[in-house]
């Protein structure tokens, strides 16, 4: 078979809803889906979800944004001119994206490994994975001390350095990606991967025609959860990175020190601009995801 006709092939195994080879690509008939009334039962459950919502979410995300913008941008351009604070922010959000990078490749081999392999220990393996989620996070931050710090039993010492960072944040983050990703693989039919190798296609070829465009809206839900943990992570980092200005000081630490001297219009500012950041790169994953969905 032509190296073309294979590959052309196998797009057709890729897009096919039921994993056939038949190669006959169309679009779908549109079906028409009946309009939902909202009965009375929908109706409360709406607005007690909206209420709800309202007051663990909205409110106070407009309190902090009114306390920060008391003063117009003038509080946003003074709290990040601060070299301290600017040092903090920068800190944080290289931080986060690096160890969200991390969490897609090493969380995304874990959900592979978990769904796709069999050994001895695979379930205690799975409840592991669960234990940055149960653990506190100070508790954590001080297991990590005792495995990383002056009394190492590895014999490294990597407390109160940015590499603290990088591992606090990668201890509590692991498991968003590996939870988002293993339902879905958990749920795809083994019939397209199949069909793919039957035409030829390497095994590598197959997860990224195949797989992969399946696996890409799951994987952006984990990174986007991942980095708003990152950015907003206090407990872990308390006792492992030292909060040194300038070297280990992130942006949740920053804010309890305005919050500690009284300058609360500051805390909300710098609060807000990492939601701003968070909200940047939520919708950049999107847009991310919904490019792949469409060109797969």
């Amino acid at each position: 078979m032509a190296p073309a006709r294979a590959g052309a092939l196998l797009d057709d195994v890729a897009a096919s809803p039921a994993g056939s080879t038949g190669g006959r690509r169309g679009r779908r008939p549109r079906r028409s889906t009946p309009r939902s009334t909202l009965t009375r039962g929908s109706g409360l459950a709406l607005g007690i979800a909206t209420v709800w919502f309202s007051l663990l979410v909205l409110i106070p995300l407009a309190a902090i944004v009114a306390t920060a913008g008391e003063n117009g941008l003038g509080r946003y351009i003074d709290v990040l001119r601060n070299p301290q604070t600017w040092a903090a922010v920068q800190l944080t959000v290289g931080q986060a994206l690096l160890v969200t990078l991390v969490n897609v490749v090493v969380g995304t081999v874990i959900a592979w490994v978990l769904v796709r392999d069999h050994f001895p220990g695979k379930a205690i393996l799975d409840v592991v994975i669960d234990i940055p989620f149960a653990l506190p996070t100070i508790v954590a931050g001080l297991v990590l001390l005792a495995l990383y710090g002056p009394d190492s039993p590895l014999g490294v010492n990597w407390a109160f350095s940015e590499m603290a960072v990088t591992l606090a944040l990668a201890f509590v983050t692991l498991p968003f990606v590996v939870r988002t990703v293993q339902p879905v693989l958990e749920e795809l039919e083994s019939d397209v991967e199949e069909a793919a190798a039957s035409l030829g296609a390497r095994p590598l070829t197959t997860f990224r025609r195949v797989i992969l465009p399946s696996l890409v809206p799951a994987i952006t839900a984990g990174a986007a959860l991942s980095f708003a943990r990152a950015i907003s992570e206090y407990g872990s980092l308390v006792l492992l990175s030292g909060n040194l200005p300038f070297r280990t000081e992130v942006v949740s630490v920053r804010v309890l020190t305005f919050i500690e001297n009284g300058n609360n219009a500051s805390a909300a500012a710098l609060a807000s601009v990492m939601l701003f950041v968070a909200l940047v790169v939520i919708v950049l994953l999107d847009i991310v995801q919904r490019r792949v969905s469409r060109r797969a």
